[in-house]
């Protein structure tokens, strides 16, 4: 079964920046897959390329679709929230839900009236009258109203307290996600959503530096807390990064050796904010 998104040799340019510098990497079908990077590193120049909404460079397939030449076809099958609310503030929140009825076959207005069923927010206020945590319910009620293959989440929490991301995300993962369904997500919060996600797509300079699952994370790389006196052992192991923390080195490995590194001290999986910063920070260094 082909990946549901394949890009080859992805390349995006604004005049002489260059936003995505060849970027390779694949999204298959049934995955929660989260798109980390930086400020600047190329994550909405890669999200704006799979939806279409720019030309670019290189092999790029959506869904079997290419997105540039043929986003009408494809947003029947694919959604996005982006990291701002997009409703104007006049609109009622009834007269949303008869917009998007009115605008996408694959819409279900009673699936609409039920997520919001379970908020306070009531057909007739208008999206002034609403927080921002409550307009960002709004619009993942719409969107996950629609029967669409693939979803899109640009920073969709930015802004919310944390009650109201955890809200978010329970709606999320219990109400919306299912084998046939795939979600593409960018945030800095990563700490919120490492136990939701199945894979990670690392962006640094418009390049990518890790795709990978997050159970093929587990056996490719390892952590030690390096006691004192076997600093230098672990050192000629050739770690990839390492820093301090609480009076200890901790190193980061790839294709760990886990009984030799057992010998040096505490071994553990690094968590993927943790991975994130070695993988960046090491080929800085």
């Amino acid at each position: 079964m082909p990946p549901l998104i394949e890009a080859r040799e992805l390349t995006k340019k604004y005049g002489s920046h260059i936003a995505l510098d060849r970027a390779n990497f694949t999204v298959e079908a049934g995955r929660i897959v989260g798109l980390i990077g930086p400020n600047g590193a190329g994550k909405t120049s890669a999200l704006r390329a799979i939806l279409g909404l720019t030309h670019y460079d290189g092999h790029l397939s959506v869904l079997g679709r290419e997105p540039f030449r043929q986003r009408t076809e494809l947003m029947f099958d694919a959604c996005f929230i982006a990291d701002v609310a997009v409703l104007p503030s006049w609109l009622r929140v009834d007269n949303a839900i008869d917009f998007v009825a009115g605008v996408h076959p694959k819409f279900r207005r009673d699936r609409a009236q039920e997520l919001l069923a379970k908020t306070q927010i009531t057909g007739r206020r208008r999206m002034r009258e609403l927080s921002k945590g409550m307009k960002t319910q709004v619009h993942l009620a719409l969107t996950m109203a629609i029967d669409a293959k693939l979803l899109v989440l640009d920073e969709p929490t930015l802004g919310l307290d944390i009650l109201a991301r955890s809200a978010f995300y329970d709606a999320l993962v219990n109400d919306y996600m299912d084998e046939t369904r795939t979600i593409l997500i960018t945030t800095h919060q990563v700490e919120e959503v490492e136990n939701l996600l199945t894979d990670v797509l690392f962006i640094d300079k418009g390049r990518i530096v890790l795709d990978s699952s997050l159970e093929d994370v587990a056996t490719r790389y390892a952590a030690v807390a390096v006691a004192a006196d076997s600093i230098d052992a672990a050192r000629a192991m050739k770690p990839f990064y390492e820093r301090r923390m609480l009076g200890k080195v901790v190193m980061y490995f790839e294709h760990p050796d886990l009984d030799r590194l057992a010998a040096l001290g505490e071994v553990h999986t690094p968590s993927v904010s943790d991975l994130f910063v070695a993988k960046l920070s090491g080929a800085a260094a």
